[in-house]
């Protein structure tokens, strides 16, 4: 699907759809085998989803390694962050009630109440930070229980 933020939905009802290479040495032929993985907010049931698929370009010999959705592993979410940067999101209004942010975090990272109260703390002070489709996920199922939140880079400034 390409290496950048897909604009509305993408060619699968996915969108905020990031997608990294990693080039490693083939162990069949010795060629570059690319190994890209993905992660993406599917529109059509609202999961976060994951892949991972590699090829030989030399070779051809070519897999589809894993897909899931939920929490995404650490071999495909590093990658997306190292190309991509991470995306930071932050509640743009006075969040109406805190019981629906908690609500929220508990239900997307299955937290204690504590640890959901700390991150409901930095999501509205400096904001959460994490992969784009992470973010976009999450901030998704806060405006689905009134509360207005945006995305930006994690790197410039905050405009709230």
């Amino acid at each position: 699907m390409g290496a950048g933020l897909v604009g509305g939905m993408g060619a699968g009802g996915a969108m905020a759809e990031r997608t990294a290479k990693v080039e490693s040495p083939c162990g069949t032929c010795g060629g570059v085998l690319v190994r890209q993985v993905n992660q993406f907010v599917f529109v059509q049931d609202g999961q976060l989803c994951w892949d991972a698929e590699g090829g030989c370009v030399s070779c051809g010999t070519g897999w589809c390694e894993q897909f899931g959705s939920g929490e995404t592993p650490e071999d495909i979410r590093g990658p997306l962050l190292a190309e991509h940067g991470p995306s930071r999101l932050c509640v743009t209004d006075p969040v109406p009630s805190l019981v629906s942010v908690l609500k929220v975090l508990r239900e997307v990272w299955e937290v204690s109440l504590p640890r959901a109260r700390e991150l409901a703390g930095e999501l509205t002070d400096t904001g959460l930070v994490g992969t784009l489709a992470e973010m976009e996920f999450l901030k998704i199922r806060l405006r689905s229980r009134g509360v207005a939140a945006e995305v930006r880079p994690a790197g410039g400034p905050a405009p709230w």
